[in-house]
């Protein structure tokens, strides 16, 4: 049997196999790479935070039971020191807020400069033969008469400017027993108040008696200065506080101050027309005797006829503790 080719008279032509591909290198000889960690090695590690430390004794309250002071807890000790708040806290906390707002630094300059410069004013204005029938400390009462309303406005403004800034809830906040803070206000005003008016009066006094001096000049005796000046003082510093139970009251600076205004201007104004009818001239007269003008009139002894004014200072001082304790029981009841 003969191929095609052989048919037709050609050579044979062996069959052709594919090309084989030249074999590459062995990929052994290439530089190895260096065997990488794994990824959470390479990451930095998070540093771990070392479980609390839990005293020998502690218990766990059950679910539900309130929880207990950390000082408290099992035998532990607390190291921070754990004092009760008390009085004197609520008063440096006050001091420092009476200390730092404006409004009373000028309120109570203010009234120094209105009783030293009227009462110099007046000094200087007088001979020594006005001095005859009255005490020296005189020139200091008209002074007084101006002073006693910035004092009233001052004492408004130390408690109900809180109110009015919405800083009462701080305060009530930080200190939950509003009956210490109220207490504290009062004392740090009223230890303020006396203070500065005292000491005015006192200046006043000194320099009156140093420019009116002779044999026909009265000088005041012990009485008459006590009265001008310790006795004065309290009772503006007193007036003070009732304005300070009126703007607790209130709580509204311009209805507090407007009421106190009529505290202490309207006794002394409506005698007047009291005394036009018989049957109220007696509510008149016992109704001027105990007005401001007058009280400050016999505390500086002007007129033996007013009486010593002490009597004054008493009724004053019974009005301003009914007023405060009207303050006390509204301030625990009514809520911020």
């Amino acid at each position: 049997m003969t191929t095609p080719y052989q048919q037709q008279g050609q050579a044979p032509v062996p069959p052709q196999t594919p090309p084989q591909a030249p074999q590459q290198q062995p990929y052994a000889q290439a530089p190895q790479q260096p065997q990488q960690q794994p990824y959470a090695q390479q990451q930095p590690q998070a540093p771990q935070h070392q479980a609390p430390h839990i005293p020998p004794g502690y218990v766990s309250p059950p679910p539900g039971a309130p929880a207990q002071p950390y000082a408290a807890v099992g035998t532990y000790t607390s190291p921070i020191p754990i004092q009760r708040t008390h009085l004197g806290n609520a008063l440096a906390s006050e001091w420092t807020k009476i200390k730092s707002v404006r409004s009373t630094i000028w309120t109570l300059s203010v009234m120094a400069a209105l009783v030293v410069g009227i009462g110099f004013l007046t000094s200087a204005s007088t001979n020594d033969s006005d001095y005859t029938s009255a005490p020296t400390t005189l020139p200091g009462f008209f002074g007084a008469l101006l002073g006693q309303l910035c004092i009233v406005t001052l004492g408004v403004l130390v408690i109900s400017s809180e109110y009015g800034t919405g800083m009462i809830r701080t305060t009530f906040t930080a200190s939950p027993a509003r009956a210490r803070v109220l207490t504290a206000k009062a004392l740090v005003f009223f230890a303020l108040s006396f203070v500065t008016t005292t000491l005015s009066l006192a200046l006043v006094a000194f320099i009156s008696s140093g420019m009116h001096s002779g044999p026909g000049v009265m000088d005041p005796n012990n009485d008459q200065l006590i009265g001008a000046t310790l006795g004065v003082g309290l009772y503006v510093s007193l007036l003070g506080l009732l304005s300070l139970a009126v703007g607790s009251m209130l709580r509204h600076s311009a209805g507090a101050i407007t009421t106190m205004l009529g505290v202490v201007l309207l006794p002394s104004i409506l005698p007047a027309f009291l005394m036009m009818s018989p049957s109220l001239a007696e509510l008149g007269t016992q109704m001027q005797k105990y007005s401001s003008p007058f009280a400050l009139a016999a505390l500086f002894q002007i007129d033996d006829s007013v009486g010593s004014g002490w009597s004054q200072l008493g009724v004053l001082g019974g009005i301003t503790a009914a007023a405060f304790v009207g303050a006390f029981v509204l301030l625990e009841k009514r809520d911020v």
